[in-house]
């Protein structure tokens, strides 16, 4: 049903009281709730109902009651909340736990310690994070042996988060951190001055073939070909490591795999919410 104004209660609401200990001189109380005035309490002393104001019984602000006079040692005084001031409770340092979240979920060790609210940044866990990640290209053209698998050396890094690529020996990836990674490479190859037949990728995991894939010139047209390569695997985070190969079957008297940062590459990172 529509109502105009404020819609009726459909359930009582209990009021909040509070009982005083007067003793004949105090004319300062703390209330146990904030007010925004007197007319928010109703205050009784010996069963008289008080009248609120400046000037007359009682003021109240806040959670300070203040009586223009102090009420008797054997008074009976006690007041009834009538409404309550709104405000902003900061809770203590260390004084919400799991329980109090609503994604029972979220836990704290997937909360950093580092909420700046002033600049209005977040810094994520490491856990919702997708690291490690790196990605490494070539700083120069490499020749390699025809109808060979031939591993290429990404040596040029734009992108380490972890130090987990080692661009100065092995060329592989390394991740330090266990779960499901995204690797990808891609790689312009040329066959030499006469025509390239067939030109592979392959990503190999711990030194075997983990997937690849090729293109083959049917009419040996082109002298070179870019392929990509990637796929997704899961990675220990201690021995496990993966590398890119290149393979080349040409007509020519060389056989190279280009160097550029944007046509041959070597990538990954990992994958976070699976």
């Amino acid at each position: 049903m529509s109502y105009i104004g404020q819609q009726p209660l459909n359930n009582f609401v209990t009021k909040q009281s509070q009982t005083f200990s007067p003793d004949g001189s105090t004319t300062g109380f703390t209330l146990n709730f904030a007010v925004t005035s007197g007319v928010d309490i109703m205050l009784v002393i010996n069963n008289v109902v008080q009248e609120p104001g400046a000037g007359k019984a009682y003021t109240a602000s806040g959670t300070t009651l203040t009586m223009s006079e102090a009420p008797g040692a054997s008074d009976s005084m006690y007041c009834i909340f009538l409404g309550l001031a709104l405000q902003t409770v900061n809770p203590g340092d260390g004084s919400v736990g799991t329980a109090k979240l609503v994604d029972s979920a979220v836990t704290t060790a997937k909360l950093d310690s580092s909420l700046d609210l002033s600049s209005k940044t977040i810094t994520l866990a490491s856990s919702m994070k997708n690291t490690p990640a790196f990605f490494a290209y070539m700083s120069s053209d490499t020749n390699i042996s025809n109808t060979t698998a031939t591993k290429v050396q990404f040596n040029t890094e734009d992108l380490d988060t972890d130090s987990c690529y080692d661009n100065t020996t092995n060329y592989r990836f390394t991740p330090t951190v266990a779960g499901k990674y995204y690797i990808g490479t891609m790689l312009t190859q040329q066959g030499g001055t006469s025509e390239l037949i067939e030109s592979r990728i392959y990503i190999y995991k711990n030194g075997s073939v983990y997937s690849y894939s090729y293109q083959a010139n049917q009419n040996n047209y082109s002298n070179y070909q870019t392929n990509y390569q990637s796929v997704i695997m899961d990675m220990n985070g201690t021995t496990d490591y993966v590398e890119s190969f290149a393979y080349i079957s040409r007509n020519g008297s060389t056989s190279a795999v280009l160097a550029h940062t944007r046509g041959t590459y070597f990538m990954g990172y990992r994958l976070i919410g699976v």
